[in-house]
This record gives C-alpha cells, sequence and structure tokens, in this order.
C-alpha cells in the first residue's frame, strides 16, 4: 500500500512540509498513491493544545482516517510520502501487529520520544516513537494497533537529544550508537531474531552539508552515501515491510537531485 499523508500538524507549524511531501509526491509520478485528506480543524497559529500536544484535535481526527484506511486495505506493506513524524504510530503499529518483532530502523536526528508532560515544544512529532511504547497520550490508544518494545527501536544518526528522552534511551539501552555502523547494527537485528524492518527516515538524519532542505537542521549527521549503503545492507538482509520518508520541505524536484536515490530505495523499489 503507498500511501500521500502530507500531515504537518505534529510539527507545530509545519512550514513547508505539506508543500515538501508534494514536491516528493510529484516526483514519484506514481498514480497508486493514496492521498488521505488532512483535517480541516483549525491548527498551527490557530490551533489548540491538549493533554499537552499542540493542534490534538486535527492531528487526532486525521490519524483515525489513516488507521481506517489502513484497517480497511489489509496491507502486507506500507510505503508513506509525509509529512512529519508523528503519523508513525498508524502504520508501524500497524505492522507491528502483523509481524511481530517488528525492527524499528529510526534514521531521524532526534529520538522522537518524549511523553507529551515533557515535551519542551508539546509538538506530536517528538512523541511518537513513545507513544508507540504505551507510555505516550492514553486517549491516543485507539489510534494503535499494537504496541512496541524498547528493544524493537534502533536509531541511525542520532544527535539532538532532550534530557527526558535520554534517560528513556538509556533506562532500556535502545539502540543508539554514535556513529552509523552496519555490521554492528546487523548483527544486533539478528540477535534479537528480528526479520521484518520498518524504515523511518526523517531526512534531518542526514549532514545538512549533503541534504539542507529539511525541517531542521542539525550538524554532523549522516552521509548521504552512508544511508543509502545502510539501506541498501538491510534490505540485502532483512524483509522490508514498511517504509517512509519525511520532514523535506524543498518544493523545488531539482533540490531532490541528493536525495533521489534513497527516496527511490525506500518508496519506489
Amino acid at each position: 500500500m503507498k500511501i500521500y499523508f502530507p500531515q504537518w500538524q505534529g510539527s507545530g507549524s509545519g512550514k513547508n512540509i505539506e508543500p515538501g511531501a508534494k514536491a516528493i509526491l510529484d516526483y514519484l509520478d506514481d498514480p497508486e498513491f493514496i492521498n488521505i485528506p488532512l483535517s480541516t480543524i483549525p491548527a498551527g497559529e490557530h490551533g489548540v493544545q491538549k493533554h499537552y500536544i499542540n493542534n490534538y484535535d486535527a492531528i487526532t481526527e486525521q490519524l483515525s482516517r489513516l488507521k481506517k484506511e489502513i484497517d480497511t486495505s489489509q496491507p502486507s506493506t506500507i510505503r508513506t510520502i509525509g509529512g512529519d513524524c508523528g503519523l508513525e504510530i498508524v502504520p508501524v503499529s500497524y505492522l507491528n501487529k502483523k509481524y511481530p518483532n517488528l525492527g524499528v530502523i529510526w534514521f531521524d536526528a532526534h529520538a522522537d520520544i518524549n511523553r507529551p508532560c515533557d515535551s519542551p515544544s508539546c509538538n506530536f512529532h517528538g512523541m511518537p516513537l513513545r507513544t508507540l511504547l504505551g507510555e505516550g497520550e492514553e486517549k491516543m490508544a485507539p489510534l494503535l494497533s499494537s504496541t512496541i518494545l524498547a528493544s524493537q527501536i534502533h536509531y541511525i544518526g542520532l544527535r539532538d537529544i532532550d534530557d527526558t528522552e535520554q534517560k528513556r534511551i538509556d533506562t532500556d539501552s535502545i539502540y543508539a550508537p554514535k556513529k552509523i555502523n552496519v555490521d554492528d547494527l546487523i548483527q544486533t537485528l539478528v540477535s534479537k531474531n528480528i526479520t521484518h524492518l520498518y524504515l523511518h527516515f526523517d531526512f534531518d538524519c542526514l549532514e545538512p552539508n549533503d541534504y539542507n532542505k529539511t525541517y531542521y537542521q542539525v550538524a554532523d549527521g549522516v552521509k548521504i552515501k552512508d544511508a543509502e549503503m545502510c539501506i541498501k545492507a538491510l534490505q540485502e538482509n532483512f524483509t522490508i515491510v514498511g517504509s517512509s520518508v519525511l520532514e523535506s520541505i524543498t518544493t523545488a524536484q531539482k533540490e531532490l537531485k541528493p536525495i533521489e536515490n534513497i527516496i527511490n530505495s525506500l518508496i519506489r523499489n
């Protein structure tokens, strides 16, 4: 199942996230993508915070729509063009129910593992992994098809971490190496008897000197060539059942050139 879901409300103001997703959709030019409509509830500048989550009503309404579409289709695989990272709670929890012990590979500069009450920004795109662990806002539980374990999370490119997130990572020794090591990642996954993977790819995991058309830019990121190598190795050694490309903000297709191989390997192929 191929999904176009340019959710931006989880990022707060969401500047250029939706048109950035549209640029990737236009680049792929694939009629198989299903467009999940976004909520018309006021958000961003006119949004309302509930349960320490900005734009809560808009986010939950459209995520419910996404979950219904997936539940109705019952796909064996999901590829998503987004959008902010908060959307991941729906496809990841669905695929984790279908493929227990799903390995979640989180290419991201940020940990995205805050509880709402601990989040400095109160933006939901910093909370999806905590929600998937079943430790987030309890009123969002109906959006989850399952919950995951901390042992299923594997970070790549992580380097901008809130203190409360670091504490959660340390509590369960979540896989979060300082530098990318593909052999070590593969060995770790094999040791956990993980066979199926979900590849979450927020483009801010990348080194800004390689690609900076992202919602956030964080120095000392993953080189594009190393990201491509890692994705290829994971595809060769495991069954990829889900993938996403998120939070690229350029509206000019020519500016996607540096990341075309990543987009193609995760979404087109």
